[in-house]
């Protein structure tokens, strides 16, 4: 992990038709605005070398979209992989969030970020939450709020399945930029009190 206050933001993710990299695409560009440094990686094509800069990263954003209920399968391959990581516990402590996308407003996305929590916390993981009160939910919101879904654990981004990546709405890539900057600065305090104690 970093020795300084400037945090390294590794998005880990999977994106079928790419939809969720855009929402993927967004958190980063939030991370990098709010001063870390950032890795992305793809989970299907994953290679030694990025397992290496994840098990470096101060902090995992994990992405993917909901299909049938749940994460994709090629993130679910991903995870599993990662059980070599979780038996000797090399992301415990790492800061930890997560993102999805589907087709419906809902779309059983809250299952996904269920998932993602669950995941970082048997890897020892601190989660981040979205931070971001539920946009659209009064008469005077629209679906341009930010987190117009309305979801707290993570980032939930809606796109038509008829819809290509283009098709992403500008409030889930606004959400999404915000879940990047905010993974990005609370990892940034923990680094700076973990350096304080250690002085």
């Amino acid at each position: 992990m970093s020795s300084t206050s400037r945090p390294t933001v590794a998005v880990a993710f999977h994106s079928g038709y790419g939809h969720t990299a855009v929402i993927a695409e967004a958190v980063a560009r939030g991370a990098a605005g709010a001063g870390a440094e950032v890795i992305s990686i793809s989970v299907d094509t994953i290679t030694d070398e990025q397992w290496a800069r994840l098990d470096a990263a101060d902090a995992i954003i994990f992405g993917a979209p909901t299909y049938m209920g749940t994460a994709s399968a090629a993130f679910h391959a991903f995870a599993e992989a990662s059980s070599k990581r979780w038996y000797t516990q090399a992301w415990a402590n790492k800061i930890a969030a997560g993102f999805t996308n589907s087709g419906a407003k809902n779309g059983d996305k809250s299952s996904t970020l269920g998932y993602f929590f669950t995941m970082a916390a048997q890897h020892g993981m601190h989660w981040i939450s979205l931070g971001v009160q539920p946009g659209w939910a009064s008469t005077t919101g629209s679906e341009d709020d930010v987190n117009r879904l309305g979801y707290f654990v993570g980032a939930g981004a809606q796109t038509p399945v008829d819809a290509g990546p283009e098709g992403v709405h500008a409030s889930d890539i606004a959400t999404a930029e915000g879940l990047g900057a905010r993974v990005a600065e609370q990892t940034a305090y923990f680094l700076a009190g973990r350096a304080a104690l250690a002085a």
